[in-house]
């Protein structure tokens, strides 16, 4: 069965529901929600209940919409403030981490290359452009996993986590690029590749706080009438950075993920309905990249690449991975082992490594399918092995910390150019000994109550009210600065 545009709303209304309740099933059990997502498209596809997509420059397209939204939505979620203590080891991993990934899986790729056991024959270019599109780690999966499950780490381990998996994308991209001309025989000199490398970053970086703050101008000075009109302003301007860094030579990846911070960190008009909208829109497209992805597999060719698959995996995961990790973090003393026998572990492979993959199957590289197949079956085994031991693996190394309460109990939000905080209290013996009314209760000054819960009441104060044990307060107060001042409206 192949996908037409009288059937294409019907089947893919379908999988998105089975992948959302899937999902929801799976998420009891501790495995990842994207794996299952894989799962699904794998079942529906042609190995399984027949539905055809074998175009990898159309999954490749889906790949690139699908990364910029994911990728813009997480650097939303970066803050300036936790990055900064960890921005030199992000930088790290993000760029010379994934080198030596590719670089040792690469070669090892190229050892177990024509053994009498291995049914791969690749020569170490080859070994290298396999390796490299799966040398970084996978921003959709390690924003995922870590945000759905919770998981509330020690040591800012978070944001250097979502920091490196969110900018080390462009590093696996150039290399991809680069071998792929190199096994082409149109290889480019070292000069060349430096230079190309040079151009990407940089430019992805200008155009990509440039356009940010563009992003946060028109967002703030424009006057929509309707506010439900102002997400959908902004994810013009995120296919907009792409494109526009993509024409000029930079890596779009990268400037969407910039582009994303310095939208999260200013403030901006409706964030929350922004926010809202922008991490629906990367859930939507994530399980469509991953659905589409199962889908282009053949499961049965998997099978005749198990083996070297599941060595490759491994190596990854307990030696390639680790030995990057510790080699980029020596020159950070203060980082304990612990702290970086985790980061080794969450080297997360996901969508990222398999869009990858579809470049040397686009360009007619010998071998492709099989390296295709091959990351696949990887990014399956990451999955299983990291994905669902990560929470484990924190509490294991005692790097796991108690959950940081954040907003109120009464979901009540007020917008950003409001200077005010939010907080919520609950009534205990000593806060009414003095007296049991609002006007006999001591308040930090400045700070006013504007619900009371009582049960299952909700009831609006005034001074003479009378408070009993366990009411919940919901109080409203100015934000202050650092030096106890009230902030600058």
């Amino acid at each position: 069965m192949f996908f037409t545009a009288g059937n294409i709303l019907l089947v893919g209304s379908i999988l998105l529901f089975v992948s959302i309740i899937v999902g929801k099933t799976g998420y009891k059990f501790g495995v990842p929600a994207l794996l299952l997502f894989l799962v699904v498209g794998m079942v529906f596809g042609s190995d399984g209940l027949g539905l055809q997509f074998h175009n990898a420059d159309e999954a490749q397209f889906i790949g690139m919409v699908a990364l910029s939204i994911i990728l813009f939505s997480g650097g939303m979620d970066t803050r300036f403030n936790d990055i900064r203590p960890i921005l030199a080891q992000g930088i790290m991993l993000s760029t010379v981490g994934v080198l030596l990934t590719a670089f040792f899986t690469g070669f090892f790729i190229w050892w177990i290359s024509g053994m009498s056991w291995s049914n791969i024959a690749f020569p170490v270019t080859t070994s290298l452009l396999l390796a490299a599109t799966m040398s970084s780690t996978d921003s959709a999966s390690v924003f995922a996993i870590l945000r759905s499950q919770n998981i509330h780490l020690k040591h800012n381990l978070r944001p250097m986590l979502e920091l490196e998996s969110g900018s080390n994308d462009p590093m696996a991209y150039m290399l991809t690029i680069v071998l792929i001309q190199l096994v082409q025989a149109s290889g480019m000199s070292g000069g060349d590749i430096a230079l190309s490398f040079a151009i990407q970053f940089i430019v992805g970086g200008a155009l990509g706080y440039v356009l940010g703050r563009a992003a946060v101008f028109m967002l703030n000075r424009l006057n929509i009438d309707n506010q439900s009109l102002y997400p959908i302003l902004l994810l013009a301007f995120v296919f907009f950075t792409f494109s526009v860094t993509d024409l000029f030579k930079g890596n779009g990846y990268l400037a969407v993920y910039v582009a994303g911070m310095i939208v999260g960190n200013n403030k901006i008009k409706y964030r929350k309905e922004i926010t809202t909208f922008m991490d629906g829109l990367s859930w939507l497209f994530q399980i469509i990249m991953f659905l589409c992805l199962g889908l282009l597999v053949n499961p049965h060719e998997m099978l005749e690449v198990a083996l070297v698959a599941l060595l490759i995996g491994i190596f990854m995961i307990f030696i390639g991975r680790p030995l990057s990790v510790f080699l980029c973090l020596l020159p950070f003393r203060q980082m304990t082992a612990r702290s970086r026998m985790f980061v080794s572990w969450v080297g997360l492979r996901g969508a990222v490594p398999i869009i990858f993959a579809t470049y040397p199957v686009v360009a007619g590289i010998e071998g492709a399918n099989m390296i295709f197949n091959i990351v696949f079956f990887i990014t399956i085994v990451s999955l299983i092995i990291q994905g669902t031991t990560i929470s484990a693996m924190a509490n294991k190394l005692g790097l796991s910390k108690p959950m940081e309460k954040t907003g109120n109990e009464f979901g009540v939000e007020l917008p950003e150019e409001i200077n005010t905080n939010l907080n919520d209290m609950v009534i205990s013996p000593e806060d009414i000994a003095n007296g049991d009314t609002l006007k006999d209760m001591s308040l930090p000054k400045g700070t006013l109550v504007m619900i009371v819960k009582r049960g299952d009441e909700y009831l609006i104060p005034n001074g003479t009210m009378r408070m009993q044990v366990g009411d919940r307060l919901l109080l409203i107060s100015e934000r202050v600065e650092s030096n106890g001042l009230p902030m600058e409206k």
